[in-house]
C-alpha cells in the first residue's frame, strides 16, 4: 500500500509559495495553484517533459452558451513512464472561456483555448495525486487543517473536573480528539482515574 501511495505521497502537497487565495468571483476564497509548480512537482518525479512524462492533446472544442459567452473545452491525456513501460493515458478535461459578457460589453480572450488546456492537465495530475492535499482541503499552504489540537491544555482541564462536568467535558474531548486515537487513549486513562477519585461508578 505505502509503495502505491509514492508518486501521490511525493506529490500531494504544495509549497505556500505556488498558492494564491482567488478573491472575487464564484470562486472567491479558493485557493489557486501555479500551474508551472505542477509541471516541476512531476518533472522531479518521472523527469523532463517528453522523456519522463508527456501529453497529448487529445481534443478542442467550443460551445456557445448565453448572452454571446462562448466556452473553450480541452481534452489531454497524461502519460509517465515508469521504469522502460509508459503508462496508460489519464485523461482530463478542462475549460475557459473565449467570449465572455463584462460590463463594458463582450470581451474575446486569445488564451481561452491555452487556458483549457493548462486546465485539463490539472484535472489529470489530480489523479497521480498532485496538489491531493489542497483539493481534499487539508493544506491551506501554512498549516494542515483539521489537525488533532494540542492535548496540553485538555489534561489540565480534565484533572480540574467535577463530578458533575466530568462527562460532558469528556465527550466533547473526544469529539475534538476522535482522529487521534493515541491522544484520545491518553485522555481515557486520565478520565478514569479522574472517575476513580471522585468516586464515581
Amino acid at each position: 500500500m505505502a509503495d502505491n501511495l509514492r508518486v501521490w505521497d511525493a506529490v500531494k502537497q504544495v509549497p505556500p509559495e505556488n498558492l494564491r487565495e482567488i478573491k472575487g468571483g464564484r470562486l472567491s476564497g479558493k485557493t489557486d495553484i501555479s500551474p508551472q509548480w505542477r509541471y516541476k512537482a512531476i518533472t522531479q518525479l518521472f523527469g523532463p517533459c517528453g522523456i519522463g512524462w508527456k501529453y497529448s492533446i487529445d481534443r478542442l472544442w467550443r460551445e456557445d452558451c448565453s448572452d454571446g459567452q462562448v466556452f473553450a473545452f480541452a481534452q489531454v491525456s497524461v502519460f509517465v513512464k515508469d521504469g522502460e513501460k509508459w503508462s496508460d493515458p489519464i485523461p482530463g478535461q478542462g475549460g475557459s472561456m473565449l467570449i465572455e459578457k463584462e460590463t463594458k460589453g463582450p470581451y474575446s480572450s486569445d488564451e481561452g483555448y491555452k487556458m483549457a488546456i493548462t486546465d485539463a492537465l490539472s484535472v489529470a495530475l489530480k489523479m497521480l495525486g498532485v496538489a491531493a492535499d489542497v483539493y481534499m482541503g487539508l493544506w491551506d499552504g501554512s498549516k494542515y487543517l483539521n489537525q488533532p489540537p494540542n492535548l496540553t491544555p485538555y489534561l489540565i482541564q480534565l484533572l480540574g473536573a467535577t463530578a458533575d462536568t466530568l462527562k460532558p467535558m469528556f465527550l466533547e474531548m473526544a469529539e475534538d480528539f476522535r482522529r487521534d486515537t493515541e491522544s484520545l487513549d491518553i485522555l481515557t486513562k486520565l478520565k478514569d482515574l479522574k472517575k476513580a477519585e471522585l468516586g464515581l461508578t
